[in-house]
């Protein structure tokens, strides 16, 4: 059942985004408040990059004041609406990424976490 479930069947659409020209500690403080643990960097409503807590914690106290620009990973795996959950599954295994954007020309439309893709596992259960 699984082999026919795509990105668009489970990802996140409202999506907390955070701008390239944002503060890191404005970025770290909407992910406290959001409860999540990264953010998807959009320009207009492309994608542009991802900024994690993770990040953040790593990159130390002296990097709140830079943009987050300056911090975010710009190299991304991107899954589209259609790219089936086997090959993303495959992906956050052999990677170890917590989460996936998801976009359509360029734009962000989506995103897989780890958490929703259980959720998703567990409701095809019942």
């Amino acid at each position: 059942m699984i082999g026919n479930l795509s990105a668009k069947d489970i990802m996140i659409r409202e999506v907390h985004v955070t701008s390239p020209t944002d503060l890191v500690a404005a970025a770290k403080l909407k992910m406290m408040r959001c409860n999540v643990g990264g953010l998807p960097v959009v320009d207009e409503k492309r994608l542009v990059g991802i900024i994690t807590h993770r990040d953040v914690l790593l990159a130390g106290g002296e990097a709140l004041g830079l943009k987050v620009n300056d911090l975010m990973s710009k190299e991304l795996y991107v899954a589209e609406p259609e790219t089936p959950i086997k090959d993303i599954t495959k992906v956050m295994a052999d990677k170890g990424y917590q989460r996936i954007p998801v976009v359509e020309n360029g734009n962000l439309v989506g995103l897989i976490t780890q958490s929703s893709l259980i959720r998703a596992l567990a409701g095809l259960e019942d």
